[in-house]
C-alpha cells in the first residue's frame, strides 16, 4: 500500500516537547505546570501512536522513512522518560537526586543529549522529504544524508558541550589566539612557593575589561602555588581610599603588597596597548614579587683592569669594539640585585665592601695589584662569592686561582664542526657551541632543557683542574666544550698536529671551605667573558646560564627556573639568505609550479590517448 509521507506526525510530536519544555522551565510549578508538560506528554504519546500506525500502513520506501522516523520518535521519548526519571516529578515520590545523586546528574546530562540527536535529524528528514514532495518517488539517498548528517550535527554539538563543561570543572583553559598572555614560569612558581610570609596582590581593574581577565586568568593560576600570595581585585572608582593608601590614582595598576612595602606595575587598560606587555607579564610578576619577597643584593663588577663595562665600548685606534654588559645588568635587576662597581677608589686594594652578595671579575685586560688580588683572596677565605669569567688574551689571575686549584689555558678554543656561522669566515669556528652540562645546580636549569638551550662562548679557552685540590676545595666542571673541539694554539682555526681535541672545560663551580668558621666560599669560573656581554646571540641559552649562576652565588639556586615570555623573537636574515629567498619566490618556486603542471598534463595525456587497432600505436 503506498502512502504519501506527513509532516504533521512530526509536527506534533515537537509541539508536544515545547509544550513539556515550557510546562517544566516557564510555567516551574502549580497548575499551569501540570496542564502544559501533562499536555505535551499526551501529544508526543500520541504522535508515536500515529508514527507506528502509519509505519505499519506503508510499504516499499515509504516503509522504511517510517521506520526511521519511528526510531527518533522513540529515542526522544527515551529522553523525556530520562527527564521525569532524573527531576522532581519521579514516580516514586522522592527525586532522584536525593537517593542517588551522581545517577540524576548522569540522567540530567543525557537526556538533552537524546533529544538533540532527535530533534535535529528529525528537521533535516522532514526538510529533505518535503523538497521531494512532488516527485513521483522518494530518493531515499537523499533522505539518509539528511538523517546522516543531523545525527552527526547532534553529536557534534554534544561533544562541544561535554569538552566545555569538562574544562569548566577542571578550569583549564586553551588559548589558541596568535596573541598570547604568558602563563606563570618555573621561576616565578617556585618564588610564589617559597614565600614566608603573606604577599597582596591587588589588580586596579574595571569590570568587564579584557586586560583585567586576562590578568586574573594568570593570578589565580599563580596563587594555588601558595597560600601566602592573595589575589583580590578592585575598582579603584569604588574603591578610592585603598587604592589611595596603596599610591594607585587610577584604574590599570597592579600592585604587590608586603606590609607597607608597595611595588606598582603598570598596565594600560586597552587590549591593543596591553598586549606587549601581557606578553613578558611573568617577567614582570617575577620581579615585582621577587622584590617584597626578598632582600635587595648588591654584585660589585671590578673595574681600572680593562673590564668589561655596564655601556658598549667604542672602537679605537688601538682597541676594537667591546659590547656591554647592559643585558646582564637587566637581568639583575629582575632578581632584584643591584650592580656597583668596585674600584681602587671604592678600597678594593683594602677590601671588598661587607654588603658585597657577589664580586664579579669580568674580562680584564690587565693585572691586577698585588693588593686588590689580596683583598679579593681574603674575600674567598672569608665565605665571599666570586664569579671570574676571563679570557685566553687576559691576566691569568694565578694568584687568584691557585687556591682554588684552577689553572687557565691561555690557547684558544676552535671547533671544525659544530660552531656558530655569524661573518661566514673561518673564525667563525672559534664561536663555540656546547649543550654539555653536568647536574650541578649552577646549570640545573640548562641540564633540564638539554639541547634545546645550547650555549654559545665565542673565543674562549678552557679552565684546568690542578691536582690534587687543596684542602676544602670542590670542583664540579659544569660546562664542556663538544669533544672534537681543538686547543688552536697558532689562531689559524685549522685543526693541526700536536692540537689536542676534548671536551674542555669551559665553566667551573668551585666550593671552598671558610677560615676560622666562616661559611664556605662559591666561586664560579669561566673561559669566557663575551658570553656575558650584550653581543651574545639570541635565542640561545645563555641567559639561563647567567642567571642560575648568579643564582647560585646569592645561595638561591632553589629558585631558578625558566620565566615564561611570549614576545615573538624577530627573524633575522643575512644578505645571502635575503638573496636566497628572493630568487627562490621569483623563480624556483613558480618553476616548480609549472613542472608539476607539465607532469600531470603529460601524464593524463597519455592515459587517454586511444589505443590503434589490434593493440599497436595509434
Amino acid at each position: 500500500m503506498s502512502l504519501r509521507p506527513s509532516p504533521w506526525v512530526s509536527v506534533l510530536y515537537v509541539v508536544g516537547l515545547v509544550s513539556v519544555f515550557l510546562g517544566e522551565r516557564v510555567a516551574g510549578a502549580g497548575t499551569g505546570r501540570l496542564v502544559l508538560s501533562g499536555l505535551g506528554l499526551a501529544l508526543v504519546l500520541l504522535a508515536v501512536a500515529w508514527r507506528v500506525t502509519r509505519t505499519a500502513r506503508a510499504s516499499g520506501d515509504g516503509r522504511r522513512l517510517e521506520r526511521w522516523l519511528l526510531g527518533l520518535f522513540l529515542l526522544g521519548g527515551l529522553g523525556l522518560a530520562l527527564y521525569v526519571l532524573s527531576s522532581d516529578v519521579a514516580p516514586w515520590g522522592v527525586p532522584l537526586k536525593k537517593q542517588a545523586p551522581r545517577l540524576a546528574v548522569v540522567l540530567a546530562a543525557l537526556f538533552p543529549a537524546l533529544l538533540a540527536a532527535t530533534l535535529l535529524p528529525l528537521v533535516l528528514v522532514e526538510l529533505a522529504v518535503a523538497a521531494m514532495a512532488r516527485g513521483p518517488v522518494l530518493e531515499m539517498g537523499r533522505v539518509r544524508a539528511a538523517l546522516h548528517s543531523g545525527l552527526g550535527l547532534a553529536f557534534a554539538l554534544v561533544f562541544a558541550f561535554s569538552t566545555m563543561y569538562v574544562a569548566t570543572q577542571a578550569d583549564v583553559s586553551w588559548d589558541l589566539a596568535y596573541f598570547r598572555t604568558a602563563r606563570p614560569g618555573e621561576a616565578t612558581r617556585k618564588l610564589a612557593r617559597g614565600l614566608n610570609a603573606p604577599v597582596e596582590v591587588t589588580l586596579f581593574f574595571p569590570p568587564a575589561n579584557d586586560v583585567r581577565q586576562a590578568l586574573e586568568q594568570y593570578f589565580r593560576e599563580l596563587s594555588r602555588e601558595s597560600g601566602l600570595l592573595k589575589v583580590e581585585v578592585l575598582d579603584q572608582a569604588v574603591e578610592p581610599a585603598r587604592a589611595k593608601s596603596m599610591g594607585v590614582g587610577e584604574n590599570g595598576s597592579v600592585v604587590f603588597s608586603r606590609g607597607q612595602r608597595h611595588e606598582r606595575l603598570k598596565i594600560p587598560l586597552e587590549l591593543e596597548r596591553a598586549r606587549g606587555q601581557l606578553q613578558r607579564l611573568d617577567e614582570d610578576v617575577y620581579r615585582r614579587l621577587r622584590m617584597v619577597a626578598r632582600p635587595r643584593r648588591v654584585l660589585y663588577l671590578t673595574v681600572g683592569h680593562g673590564e668589561r663595562g655596564l655601556m658598549p665600548q667604542a672602537a679605537t685606534a688601538l682597541e676594537k669594539a667591546r659590547p656591554g654588559l647592559s643585558q646582564l645588568e637587566e637581568w639583575l635587576r629582575v632578581l632584584n640585585v643591584e650592580v656597583r662597581t668596585l674600584g681602587v677608589a671604592e678600597g678594593l686594594e683594602t677590601e671588598v665592601p661587607r654588603d658585597a652578595a657577589v664580586v664579579a671579575v669580568v674580562g680584564p685586560e690587565r693585572d691586577f695589584t698585588s693588593e686588590e688580588l689580596a683583598a679579593l683572596r681574603r674575600y674567598v677565605e672569608h665565605g665571599g662569592r666570586l664569579w671570574l669569567a676571563l679570557e685566553p688574551d687576559g691576566p691569568g689571575l694565578e694568584p687568584l686561582l691557585e687556591p682554588l686549584g684552577l689553572k687557565l689555558l691561555r690557547a684558544p678554543l676552535a671547533n671544525d664542526q659544530r660552531y656558530l656561522r655569524i661573518s661566514h669566515q673561518q673564525s667563525d669556528r672559534g664561536n663555540l657551541v656546547t649543550a654539555s652540562f653536568s647536574s650541578h645546580v649552577s646549570v640545573g636549569t640548562l641540564a633540564s632543557l638539554g639541547s634545546e638551550a645550547s650555549i654559545v662562548f665565542p673565543g674562549a679557552t678552557a679552565l684546568e683542574s690542578v691536582e690534587p685540590l687543596p684542602k676544602g676545595v670542590k670542583h664540579d666542571v659544569s660546562v664542556r666544550a663538544s669533544a672534537e673541539t681543538f686547543q688552536d694554539t697558532n689562531h689559524d682555526f685549522i685543526p693541526n698536529e700536536g692540537e689536542p681535541r676534548r671536551a674542555w672545560p669551559l665553566v667551573v663551580a668551585v666550593e671552598k671551605a671558610g677560615v676560622s668558621g666562616a661559611s664556605p666560599a662559591r666561586v664560579v669560573a669561566m673561559g669566557d667573558s663575551d658570553v656575558m656581554t650584550d653581543g651574545g646571540p639570541r635565542g640561545y641559552g645563555n641567559p639561563y646560564l647567567l642567571v642560575d649562576t648568579v643564582l647560585w652565588l646569592l645561595g638561591e639556586e632553589e629558585l631558578a627556573g625558566e620565566v615564561s615570555n611570549e614576545e615573538d623573537v624577530p627573524l633575522q636574515h643575512t644578505r645571502q639568505k635575503d638573496v636566497v629567498w628572493f630568487y627562490s619566490a621569483v623563480f624556483l618556486v613558480p618553476a616548480m609550479v609549472l613542472g608539476a603542471g607539465f607532469l600531470v598534463t603529460r601524464s593524463r595525456g597519455r592515459r587517454r590517448a586511444p589505443r590503434a587497432p589490434g593493440g599497436g600505436a595509434p
